[in-house]
């Protein structure tokens, strides 16, 4: 973990409540997809938790949706501006785990870090299939930064709008078969759907509400089938056994 100031360079809307948020500082914390950042918003007392969507040796990214005073007061922050961010928290994502043909599976602003779990995985040569799924077409995001990586994207919204209409994991059974591995980020209950279909090969970045970020409060446990665990610091990334999904 590491205590740093960062500049704004980008904070814009890319969707309907929806911002991409790029911030450049030292980025030498951030190792691997799937960890997070603890950023001190201006006047409010608790950092926010997000999951880093993308970084290089310069700057940080993440995707972020509007859900309170905090991120509203985020979202009206100008280029110049400064953060103090708390870097390199979390433990990510496992690739050794991805084989040949990965399936990444997202909703709503839980696609965030898959996209820098897929970047990393084509820059290994490995062909990523990407499921993504949307309220509406209105909240759609990222999806063309995905194709234009290289990655095959499926979509689906609720409504219809866009993509194919209804929930993602009704169609996560067309692309697995037994031997595939899936990544997964997004709200619980679409994650415990996820669960139940992919057997032991699937990792899940769990959210939760953190008061410090780095374990000391224990405010983030869960029960594990290991015992009690902290999201911020034994996670935000659990493969699948060590979930039981008490929600």
């Amino acid at each position: 973990m590491k205590r740093s100031w960062f500049e704004i360079e980008e904070n814009r809307e890319i969707a309907a409540g929806t911002y991409s948020l790029t911030a450049a500082g030292d980025t030498t914390a951030i190792a691997v997809p799937g960890q997070f950042v603890d950023v001190a918003v201006p006047q409010y007392y608790l950092r926010r938790p997000f999951s880093v969507c993308d970084w290089d040796e310069k700057k940080f990214r993440i995707v972020y949706k509007v859900s309170g005073r905090g991120t509203d007061s985020l979202s009206r922050m100008q280029c110049g501006e400064m953060l103090e961010v708390l870097t390199g928290l979390g433990n990510g994502f496992d690739m050794k785990c991805a084989g040949t043909d990965p399936v990444l599976v997202g909703g709503g602003s839980g696609i965030s870090p898959l996209y820098g779990l897929a970047k990393r995985l084509k820059e290994n040569g490995t062909d990523v299939q990407v499921l993504l799924g949307f309220k509406s077409g209105e909240d759609v995001a990222l999806v063309d930064e995905f194709t234009d990586m290289g990655c095959r994207v499926f979509v689906s919204t609720e409504d219809g709008s866009v993509g194919e209409k209804g929930l993602v994991t009704e169609y996560l059974p067309r692309f697995i078969g037994s031997e595939s591995y899936v990544y997964c980020c997004g709200p619980d209950l679409m994650m415990k759907s996820v669960w139940n279909l992919c057997g032991e090969n699937a990792q899940f970045s769990l959210e939760a509400h953190m008061g410090c970020g780095f374990g000391a409060c224990m405010g983030c446990s869960i029960q594990t089938a290991e015992g009690t665990k902290r999201v911020c610091k034994d996670g935000p990334v659990f493969k699948q056994g060590e979930l039981l999904w008490q929600i």
